[in-house]
């Protein structure tokens, strides 16, 4: 997890300390259009692929053991308002699928079937170099998770989990490339702090679990 989560904040980093020299193409053409930067009331909606990497941990009631959810990968819309050419609010909208366990718990590894979650995000962006072609930025935000679709698979004698929606935080840094006056690509990480609570058959036992996903991306972006 250290290593997949440190090569991509590394080539974003990357990105961010070649931003400002490309401030100067913003009075140059790229592919036959001027760089147009960014302005206050731009709406920007993109669509592109992320993985959610959850970090696992926690507390179980009763058996111990360590809470766990799977990677799993899914599309992604988000939308971004400008309020000025450096300050900017982004929503994204998505939902995983992900395999639940408990593992090395007193009666061993556990199988608490899947669920699905729905994480919406909202991060205050702020973008040092707006005018530049390569845009980096950093943000932080708040998310409220819903969970839903418990089901699937699960080990004698679990018959029912419930997980509890939550609130969490997180921060959030990306880079964006403008490839034409409306037209972007983008990559984007996040990390989120969320630990919801779980209940297993009705109370019997209880968790906390610590899932403190990493969510990483890549889309295309049209600007409005």
């Amino acid at each position: 997890m250290l290593i997949r989560t440190g090569a991509l904040a590394a080539a974003l980093l990357a990105c961010t300390a070649l931003a400002p020299f490309s401030a100067p193409a913003m009075a140059q053409d790229f592919g036959g259009q001027p760089v147009r930067g960014k302005q206050a009331g731009d709406i920007v909606l993109g669509a592109g692929l992320i993985g959610v990497l959850p970090e696992g941990g926690g507390r179980v009631s009763a058996i111990g053991g360590r809470p766990e959810a799977s990677d799993t990968a899914t599309g992604q819309l988000d939308l971004t308002y400008f309020l000025a050419p450096q300050v900017s609010l982004n929503l994204i909208a998505a939902t995983t699928r992900h395999d639940v366990h408990v593992r090395n718990s007193a009666i061993g590894d556990v199988d608490l079937g899947r669920v699905w979650a729905l994480p919406p995000t909202l991060n205050l962006q702020f973008h040092p170099f707006p005018a530049a072609r390569i845009s980096p930025y950093v943000g932080a935000g708040l998310n409220y998770t819903i969970f839903y679709g418990e089901g699937g698979s699960r080990s004698a004698p679990v018959n029912k989990v419930a997980i509890d929606n939550a609130f969490g935080y997180g921060v959030n840094f990306g880079v964006d490339v403008e490839l034409a006056p409306r037209w972007l690509v983008n990559l984007d990480a996040k990390k989120l702090w969320l630990r919801p609570d779980v209940s297993v058959n009705g109370g019997a036992i209880t968790g906390h679990a610590n899932i403190d996903p990493w969510i990483v991306g890549a889309s295309v972006r049209y600007r409005f």
